[in-house]
């Protein structure tokens, strides 16, 4: 499931992947590396949320943005 955002939510949550995600690093994703560095796909997302480990692990930690973005995809939670 792909939980669409706002330009706004967009942001925070990119900044929220670079702080918080331990799977990101360097601007890359662990959980996504095959011997070769891969990009995170939230740093590189602009319209979703499309790592579950993102969505799951780490957004609920921030529960005004997760909140917000559930009611905005009409989510109950």
């Amino acid at each position: 499931m792909v939980l669409k955002l706002t330009a706004k939510q967009s942001a925070k949550v990119r900044a929220l992947a670079r702080k918080k995600c331990c799977n990101c690093v360097g601007g890359n994703c662990l959980l996504l590396d095959d011997g070769e560095e891969t990009k995170c796909v939230q740093l590189i997302s602009r319209y979703g949320v499309y790592c579950n480990y993102f969505l799951n692990a780490v957004l609920p930690a921030e529960k005004e943005l997760y909140g917000d973005i559930l009611r905005q995809n009409k989510i109950g939670h």
